[in-house]
């Protein structure tokens, strides 16, 4: 069996509903009549039953206006790790060529001290055992 749940009066919910449409404007969001039942600490159904022309007027009145866009901490988060990511790829193309580099430019370094001490005739000593 459900509690017996003392109604508010008609003035006091149409109160409660220009106060919960400023503050949702206010935050970004939207006003509806599920959260101004909750508010008043009532269920759906019983805000539905009790109060259907605050109801359909509240629901018309914030159908038009749409929420505006909320940028949350998952938005940025995601758009951090993207950025990152493609920072990430950057930087492992450019590791690549550098090692490459590297790689190329030992090899001529190796080819050059070959003709260098060719050219000297230099005669490397086998090191002892």
């Amino acid at each position: 069996m459900s509690r017996r749940v003392d109604m508010p009066t008609d003035d006091d919910v149409r109160q409660a509903m220009r106060e919960y449409i400023a503050e949702a404007r206010g935050a970004g969001t939207r006003a509806t009549v599920i959260g101004l039942a909750r508010r008043l600490n009532l269920s759906n159904g019983t805000f539905w039953r009790q109060f259907p022309g605050i109801a359909a007027e509240l629901k018309s009145a914030t159908a038009s206006t749409l929420p505006a866009t909320r940028t949350d901490d998952r938005t940025a988060l995601r758009t951090d790790n993207a950025r990152l990511r493609r920072d990430n790829a950057a930087l492992s193309s450019d590791i690549e060529l550098a090692v490459a580099s590297i790689q190329r430019l030992t090899l001529e370094n190796y080819a050059l001290r070959n003709q260098l001490e060719a050219s000297a005739k230099i005669v490397a000593i086998p090191p002892r055992p």
